[in-house]
């Protein structure tokens, strides 16, 4: 299975602070473990291009593109949790781009699958606005260029502790695009519901499968067998995109959930197996995950099933 992974050392830059939890060292304890593996040397490494600022628009309307855009060469916040440094413009641009440059490798077949080892994350970012550490939303920013490049059908899988309340903002009513989230709840951000179903065209294209804290492997490997793979099979998507979040992991110290590292590899085998049946392609991209050991192990074992 020839895996690439897209990185860029500017993601580094994105300086948040001396005590945020959202932090360049986690990158590098990713990489460092990575570096270890005996695959690793076989990944195919793309250096990311900048996204093109236009393509901001096919997911956040045209006010959060000039937001974002005043940022460049600047210090400051969006709001309490979400700061920008200097080089932050940069680094949202680049983490944005690298979906778009991992889909378009898989589509030439230079790469069978990808995974964007990016920061900063992005499936809090709604339509108008940077959130949650999130500047720009980069799983939908990658499904909407997928969508306006022809393809029918994107699912989008996020098992972040955290809902993705951007991306289900982003495709509440569309049907070209199916949400699934598995998340703590109730938590931030206080959506993510198991009435939230989409609406309009897009109604029953969003499923949320809400998590008591404490929900351990049992418990998610339940909700991915029973509800998630069925709904990836029945829905036939050409592509599948994970927002793949490390902090359900028990040593997380931002949320209470029980998972094992061990878990992190078992979603990816289940999703991978339904994968193959139709026939879809798979990018996944870092969201959370702040304990920096945690981190580094759940995203091995989550990559060298990718990595076959």
């Amino acid at each position: 299975m020839k895996l690439g992974y897209a990185y860029d050392d500017t993601f580094l830059l994105h300086d948040t602070g001396t005590f945020h939890p959202e932090s360049p060292q986690r990158l590098e304890s990713i990489l460092n473990r990575l570096h270890k593996t005996s695959y690793f040397k076989d990944m195919h490494w793309i250096k990311p291009n900048k996204l093109p600022l236009e393509l901001i628009e096919s997911v956040h309307n045209h006010r959060h593109r000039e937001r974002f855009s005043v940022i460049q060469g600047k210090r400051g916040s969006f709001d309490g949790d979400t700061p920008y440094s200097e080089s932050s413009f940069d680094a949202a641009l680049l983490a944005a781009g690298s979906g778009v440059d991992l889909v378009n490798k898989i589509r030439s077949n230079e790469i069978e699958s990808g995974i964007a080892l990016v920061r900063p994350p992005g499936h809090h970012a709604e339509t108008g606005r940077s959130m949650g550490f999130c500047l720009l939303n980069n799983i939908a920013i990658t499904a909407g260029y997928l969508l306006s490049q022809g393809v029918e059908k994107v699912y989008i899988l996020d098992w972040d502790v955290h809902h993705g309340n951007g991306t289900q903002e982003i495709f509440y009513d569309s049907d070209k695009v199916f949400f699934t989230s598995l998340h703590q709840y109730p938590y931030y951000p206080g959506t993510g519901s198991v009435h939230e179903r989409g609406e309009g065209k897009g109604q029953n294209f969003t499923l949320n499968i809400p998590l008591q804290m404490g929900s351990g492997d049992k418990e998610y490997l339940h909700y991915f067998q029973e509800i998630v793979v069925p709904s990836m099979l029945e829905f036939q998507p050409e592509y599948v995109l994970i927002s793949a979040g490390f902090d359900g992991h028990r040593r997380d110290p931002l949320a209470g959930m029980n998972l094992s590292t061990n878990a992190f590899a078992e979603f990816t085998r289940l999703i991978l197996s339904a994968t193959k049946q139709i026939g879809a392609k798979t990018v996944s991209f870092l969201e959370g995950g702040y304990d920096l050991d945690a981190l580094a192990e759940s995203v091995e074992a989550h990559v060298a099933v990718l990595a076959g």
